[in-house]
């Protein structure tokens, strides 16, 4: 963080500023970017909900999340400082037009942290409320409920915001092993000699979380695992994986390379995918309910809490291989990674030396929660036998570079605040991923249960098959 520099002066509006993303994201990131002196020079961070909350709680509000969740741990001295610019600004029947009285730029940025049903609402309450002028919007996923719904937002959207400044945010695309993949595909001559359909037998992407729906219930009940992970998070993690080199490094660049490998996704066949949803079960030595007792859950409720699919790119360099993507809640562990399996070798030089099984050779991307990039592959045992072992080459953040990462969120809002787009999603990009699950959202495989604690319901390993799936060691 420390090569970049503050943005342009602006005000930080975010509206939804009492709920648990500002508390435990934003504010923490916000304080961060100010303790490294990367928020802008000027500007004030206005803060606004339906609630009666004034400057002084809201101000006990940040300091309680910085000091829960801040990386960085709380300053006190850093913190007054910072603490001098949040304002809080009650809102009644959406109207944001008391607003106006605490902006103190002509420039701003507003950050929707609100329910997806409150984004068109509010999307018109800053039109009506003569602020559009000068402001860009940050919107969270999911970007509308299918593909119809995205086109409508989009449309409402473009209404009163231009495209130029709208910043759809994927939190995904903040992490610095996402970003790394990019270097390590197109910055080393080895990698990117060997990624594609000659040297990769398939790949897989799974996003595992320990966590139930953590008091979303009524929120869940209208999203599920394919709307809330799979069209969102585990897309974004596709097409950075599978695009072609770009021209630059340019945000429209890249992000067209992105929307190709998305377009490219050959249409899901709905036995491509087995749905789940975990019932109560053991996790982290931990007693806990299933989906269906869960707060704001209906009894006989079909959501999905787990998705596993395989799917196929229509692409020349992906043609034929497979990509199987997983995610769930109530998994054993916090887990996101990508494996890369490698072809086998054509010709088994071993087998009379009594060497009948060989591994493949795997490269591992940790996405979360350790970052960093393994490679699995085959040696000799010390000794006069020949005996094999899989061994390991690691690259960690901690180790390499003796600091850890810094959140998503922090990179995220910086960028945003700078004007670049190169991490934050365009139209396109949402309207392909909605595409590509649209066939399986109109008719939904049937939903497996599975215990709290495992890695889904058996059904899904036929996905996997033939092989298996690579599970996190818990």
């Amino acid at each position: 963080m420390s090569a970049l520099s503050p943005p342009p002066d602006q005000d930080i509006v975010v509206v939804g500023a009492t709920g648990d993303l500002a508390h435990r994201k934003l504010l923490p990131a916000l304080y961060n970017l100010s303790v490294e002196h990367l928020l802008p020079t000027k500007g004030n961070i206005v803060g606004t909900a339906p609630f009666t909350w004034n400057d002084q709680r809201f101000r006990e509000h940040a300091r309680d999340g910085v000091t829960k969740f801040s990386r960085t741990g709380i300053d006190t001295a850093a913190f007054d400082a910072f603490a001098q610019r949040l304002h809080f600004v009650p809102i009644a029947d959406g109207d944001l037009a008391p607003l106006r009285a605490h902006l103190g730029c002509d420039r701003r940025i507003a950050y929707l942290a609100v329910p997806p049903s409150a984004f068109k609402a509010l999307i018109d309450a800053l039109g009506a409320a003569g602020l559009a002028q000068g402001t860009s919007i940050i919107i969270e996923k999911p970007f509308g409920h299918d593909l119809s719904s995205a086109r409508a937002l989009n449309q409402t959207l473009h209404a009163v915001i231009p495209e130029d400044r709208v910043y759809r945010i994927d939190h995904y695309l903040g992490k610095e092993t996402v970003q790394n993949l990019l270097v390590f595909r197109f910055g080393n001559s080895v990698s990117e000699r060997i990624w594609n359909r000659d040297a990769i037998a398939r790949v897989e992407i799974t996003v595992a979380e320990s966590l139930g729906v953590d008091g979303r219930g009524v929120l869940y009940e209208e999203i599920g695992a394919i709307r809330d992970i799979v069209q969102n998070h585990m897309f974004q993690v596709l097409a950075v994986t599978a695009m072609e080199p770009p021209i630059s490094f340019e945000a429209e660049a890249i992000r067209n390379e992105k929307v190709k490998v998305l377009e490219s996704i050959h249409p899901i066949d709905p036995h491509d995918m087995v749905r789940g949803q975990y019932a109560a079960g053991m996790v982290e030595d931990e007693r806990v309910v299933g989906y269906l007792e869960e707060p704001g859950v209906a009894a006989n409720s079909t959501t999905e809490t787990f998705a596993a699919l395989r799917m196929h790119l229509d692409s020349w360099r992906w043609s034929g291989i497979p990509f199987l993507l997983r995610t769930g809640k109530r998994l054993p562990t916090r887990d996101t990674r990508i494996v890369i399996t490698f072809r086998d070798v054509p010709v088994h030089l071993f087998r009379d030396v009594g060497v009948h099984q060989m591994d493949s050779n795997r490269m591992v991307v940790h996405i979360q929660p350790n970052e960093g990039i393994a490679l699995k592959f085959v040696a000799k045992q010390p000794g006069p036998d020949v005996t094999t072992q899989q061994v390991e080459m690691t690259f960690s953040y901690g180790t390499s570079f003796k600091t850890s990462p810094p959140e998503a969120y922090e990179r995220l809002l910086h960028d945003a605040l700078d004007g670049d787009h190169t991490l934050f999603i365009r139209e396109d990009e949402v309207e392909s991923g909605w595409a590509a699950v649209e066939r399986v959202l109109m008719s939904p495989p049937p939903v497996h249960l599975y215990p709290a604690g495992s890695w889904g319901p058996p059904e899904a390993d036929r996905i996997a098959s033939p092989g298996h799936w690579h599970n996190a060691t818990v």
